[in-house]
């Protein structure tokens, strides 16, 4: 009879390297090494997969309160243990909106009941996302909650004087402002990206400088103030350049990058399907290389999943009338070694540090993003790296399918994903 509460994990690849066995006990790592006893641990042949810190998302979508038929913090998180996350950053634009300490400790208290993986939730910065009055950012921060990441993701904090002054107030507790960086004059009616294709389409065009003039502005607000800032879902190569500079002045400036956005482009948008409707829009083939390139050298310094779920008739209609936005758990890891490790861009402890390490750091997470050694936390993801196979929605655990992958073939398969010891997905389906 074994003991539940160890697991040897025999052969792993940890973070791509030598074969090794991993003993977790309890809610911790007892020991890495080779040939390591078994006695009354559940064992787990582990050979040719590579082990990984447990993913950390610094930018989910899980649409509770207001929007279950999208998604719940239960299919959400059960979304995120199945692609190999053991922590997400739940985002602000709920109903009501997570602007006071009731509504970010009501997502926390519903993530910590899930039990698939941590749940942290993050803050309006302003009442509504209406961009006109700060939200109670102390409040947020001292709740059981402890938010010290604020966004009003899905729109931007377009108002300098408040931008200022939001991060100006987290300043006191350490918190980051996170900016969904568009500027709404310049994207009025905007359906896609600005250029050759929505010249040809005749759908009106999201600039690339409506993005880049807003990074411009807040990484130059978050010196003058010395605070931090990060930018969300970055998606053009002038992004890059800004963000590379405002890291070499030392300013405290992070940013992230989805994984569709190191696929994608807008050529696809030719079809009309409005699974690849996105804000921001899919860009060129040109931004896409460009993102890799900064993922690779740091500039970027993650990956985000903005898994955005949408119910079937919000996607199931013509391109203008579609919600905007695509889930991204489930099928994160795979595109990041589709694009990333598959081309030599990243090896795995660069997926590690990009996926987990900086995202914890940037929500100043305790817990996650750790070293796989003895004494951590247990927070690891398994992964066959060798699978090959068909995206099927299908079979997803988030409540929703609108994902661009379907039909397409991407590499790896997360089978185990382990919450401080617990195995919440074996054998690739949940526990």
């Amino acid at each position: 009879m074994s003991d539940t509460n160890k697991t040897l994990l025999r052969g792993a690849q940890v973070l791509g390297g030598e074969p090794q066995d991993v003993l977790i006990e309890g809610e911790r790592i007892a020991a890495v090494g080779a040939g390591l006893d078994a006695d009354g641990a559940t064992v787990i042949d582990a050979a040719g997969q590579i082990l990984l810190p447990g993913l950390v998302d610094l930018h989910t979508h899980l649409r509770e309160p207001g929007r279950e038929d999208s998604e719940t913090v239960l299919t959400g998180t059960k979304a995120a243990a199945v692609g190999g996350f053991t922590a997400v950053h739940a985002m602000a634009n709920t109903f009501p909106v997570a602007d006071t300490a009731g509504v970010v400790e009501q997502v926390w208290r519903l993530g910590k009941e899930s039990g698939y993986c941590d749940v942290q939730p993050i803050g309006a910065v302003t009442v509504g996302l209406e961009g006109k009055k700060l939200a109670e950012l102390g409040a947020m921060h001292e709740s059981a909650a402890g938010v010290r990441v604020f966004s009003d993701d899905g729109k931007c904090v377009d108002d300098a004087v408040i931008m200022r002054r939001a991060l100006e107030y987290v300043k006191a507790f350490d918190g980051v402002i996170a900016q969904h960086a568009q500027e709404p004059r310049l994207t009025e009616g905007a359906q896609m990206n600005e250029g050759i294709v929505s010249a040809e389409l005749g759908l009106g065009g999201w600039p690339a400088v409506a993005e880049e003039s807003i990074i411009a502005r807040d990484v130059l607000l978050a010196a003058h103030v010395g605070s931090r800032v990060h930018i969300c879902h970055l998606s053009t190569a002038g992004s890059v350049e800004i963000v590379r500079w405002a890291k070499s002045k030392g300013w405290r400036v992070t940013a992230e990058v989805t994984p569709h956005h190191l696929l994608l482009t807008d050529e696809l948008v030719r079809s009309y399907d409005p699974v690849y409707k996105v804000n921001p829009p899919l860009r060129t083939e040109a931004d896409v290389m460009a993102l890799r390139e900064a993922l690779a050298d740091g500039t970027i310094d993650c990956v985000a999943t903005d898994h955005a779920p949408h119910p079937h008739e919000d996607k199931d209609c013509e391109w203008g009338a579609a919600a905007m936005g695509m889930v991204g758990l489930e099928t994160a890891l795979s595109v990041v070694q589709h694009t990333m490790v598959d081309t030599g861009l990243l090896d795995w402890a660069g997926v590690a540090d990009r996926m987990s390490t900086r995202p914890s750091a940037i929500g100043r997470l305790t817990g996650q993003g750790r070293p796989i050694a003895a004494g951590e936390p247990a927070n690891l993801t398994l992964l066959d790296s060798a699978y090959r196979g068909e995206v099927n929605p299908a079979g997803f655990a988030s409540r929703s399918r609108n994902t661009p992958y379907e039909g397409r073939e991407l590499p790896g398969r997360v089978t185990h994903t382990f919450l401080r010891g617990r195995a919440t997905v074996v054998d690739g389906k949940l526990a």
